[in-house]
């Protein structure tokens, strides 16, 4: 389990235009990596669209923003057309940074057990140290959350 204070898991994805992401490519800048369940849904959305929206507070306090879903690079490109997220989205098929980073597991829906994305956030300082770990996401306050008012 990751801890305040540790070392966040390297991780390797590819973007919305199959572009290489490593954790390393933010040595030396501050990062908000946030995982969520899929795109297109009323939380998910109204989660990105909190993060755009203040994305220019992120950009002046030095944060890159990046999410992590399951969903496809193709699915991934049309979410930020649709609602001009800023920020790139990781396609995580196979669930590896989501294991990683503890963001896959059991859930509970309508009384249902199953394997799923856990929405959380990591803050990660310039040296790929966590700083913070948002486990209880208000999809429509992310941003305060991360970085105050």
């Amino acid at each position: 389990m990751i801890k305040i204070g540790d070392k966040a898991p390297d991780f390797k994805g590819t973007d919305q235009d199959g572009k290489e992401i490593k954790l390393s490519d933010f040595k030396g800048k501050k990062l908000v990596l946030y995982f969520y369940p899929k795109d297109n849904t009323p939380g998910c959305t109204a989660e990105a669209c909190d993060l755009r929206d203040n994305y220019h507070r992120f950009e002046a306090m030095g944060y890159k923003i990046i999410g992590v879903s399951k969903d496809n690079e193709k699915s991934h490109k049309s979410f930020i057309e649709k609602f001009s997220l800023p920020f790139p989205l990781i396609s995580d098929k196979d669930a590896v940074i989501l294991k990683d980073y503890g963001a896959w597991g059991r859930k509970k829906f309508m009384g249902k057990e199953y394997d799923g994305i856990i929405r959380k956030t990591f803050v990660i300082d310039e040296n790929g140290v966590i700083l913070d770990i948002i486990e209880k996401v208000d999809t429509k306050a992310h941003s305060v959350q991360i970085i105050g008012k």
